[in-house]
């Protein structure tokens, strides 16, 4: 009990907003002296880790995908999406929440942070619904479960940290993440749809779009779609490696906003600052993690768990009902990245010992975090959404509420048919 003693300190680090960093190497540090009681281990580790971390070339797969996410936003590219799929389904009940959906789920694949994701769509969207009548529980609620499908739709930040974590294939992972992405966003139009007919009241207005116009709006859709199907071919074949098709989709990404006309010199500045800074933070945080896991390793708490666990004989899907509720509340308090790679430490070790694909477990753990981050008490996206958009909390809790039933549904299919995110990646070379 004693070598547990480091993460009551990192708990209460965490709970007076030291940053997570920070609070994962002070913990980590901490608990190596605690444990070994020799200082210069302490500082060994101190100074060979940061280097031994950042120099990782799988890491490099990061701030390629961030700028490919950047240089996307900055073309007005989510935009152009949201504009065709609306010209497409206003004509159905809920369509233009249906068309969120579309959006969220095609920028996801320029985009791979949910919470980025939120902020973009729900300046975009939210305001095109409310102004045709939809109420703010729908058009909030398609915004904040819409964006969780950044989580799984490849390049998802989250399943490059869970790959590099983890040491399992990226390539593997991202592409595992594909049909229960395409499941989610068919669950939720339909669950959009069922809404609105069972309550009319939510999505009064539908509008007519002359064929003409909608396939005019599409001459600004095709090259991001072109774009994206590159990216994920380049991925499903491994012709090049994550970093590499990263770095190719944000150089197209940038081409694609210059013909355009809305990437300017400026704007291509103002992201290449952005994705410095979003990677040095993720970097920072990936040091503490590799410090506190130290710490860990010393103090054999993760041996010591899957001992407990696999003495006391309980079934194994006891255990991982167990992990997925702990997910889901902790992801309530915490983004995404922190998460994984606090918590993965602990959870990894005991999956592979019960038997659990690792990539199956990879997009599970996708599905808590999502669910997490939109559901209350606390939910990050949704306070982005009320925060961006200016709709009451309460009203962004009953929307996403409602519609994170496709997310419910969708956790429950991938646990009694693992197949849904392990057949794509078999079929890989």
């Amino acid at each position: 009990m004693e070598a547990g003693f480091p993460l009551v300190v990192l708990v209460v680090a965490l709970v007076l907003g030291v940053p997570i960093a920070v609070a994962l190497a002070g913990a980590g540090m901490f608990g190596i002296y605690w444990v070994t009681g020799d200082f210069s281990k302490v500082m060994g580790i101190l100074s060979l880790s940061p280097f031994s971390t950042v120099a990782d070339y799988q890491l490099t797969t990061i701030p390629m995908f961030i700028l490919m996410a950047y240089f996307s936003a900055s073309s007005g590219l989510a935009r152009d999406l949201y504009t065709s799929a609306a010209n497409w389904l206003s004509h159905i009940k809920g369509g233009l929440a249906m068309a969120t959906v579309v959006a969220c789920g095609i920028f996801g694949a320029m985009c791979g942070s949910s919470v980025a994701a939120a902020s973009v769509m729900a300046n975009i969207a939210l305001p095109e619904m409310q102004r045709h009548g939809y109420s703010d529980e729908l058009a909030s609620g398609a915004v904040g479960v819409g964006s969780t499908l950044d989580m799984l739709i490849p390049p998802s930040i989250a399943m490059i940290i869970y790959g590099i974590a983890t040491q399992t294939s990226i390539g593997k992972l991202l592409i595992a993440g594909i049909v229960p992405g395409i499941v989610v966003g068919i669950l939720l139009i339909v669950s959009i749809y069922v809404w609105v007919t069972i309550s009319p009241k939510h999505a009064p207005k539908t509008y007519y779009v002359a064929w003409r116009d909608r396939f005019a709006s599409l001459t600004r859709v095709w090259p991001a779609l072109l774009l994206i199907g590159l990216v994920m071919i380049l991925l499903y074949t491994g012709v090049a490696t994550p970093t590499e098709v990263g770095a190719l989709g944000a150089f197209l990404a940038a081409v694609i906003g210059a013909i355009f006309g809305r990437l300017t010199f400026a704007t291509a500045i103002q992201a290449l600052k952005e994705t410095i800074r979003t990677s040095a933070m993720i970097f920072l945080i990936l040091i503490g993690a590799t410090i506190f896991g130290y710490y860990m390793a010393l103090s054999r708490i993760p041996q010591d768990m899957v001992t407990v666990i696999t003495e006391l004989q309980l079934n194994r899907w006891i255990v991982i009902i167990g992990i997925v509720v702990a997910y889901f509340v902790i992801s309530m308090f915490m983004d995404e990245i922190p998460l994984l790679l606090l918590t993965l430490q602990l959870t990894f070790p005991l999956i592979t010992e019960l038997g659990f694909d690792p990539i199956w477990f990879g997009v599970l753990s996708m599905m808590m975090v999502a669910m997490g981050l939109v559901f209350p008490p606390v939910g990050l996206i949704a306070f982005v959404i009320s925060g961006t958009a200016k709709v009451d909390l309460m009203k962004v809790y009953t929307g996403t509420s409602v519609l994170m039933v496709a997310l419910i549904a969708t956790t429950i299919l991938l646990m009694i048919f693992p197949q849904i995110a392990l057949w794509l990646p078999a079929t890989m070379r």
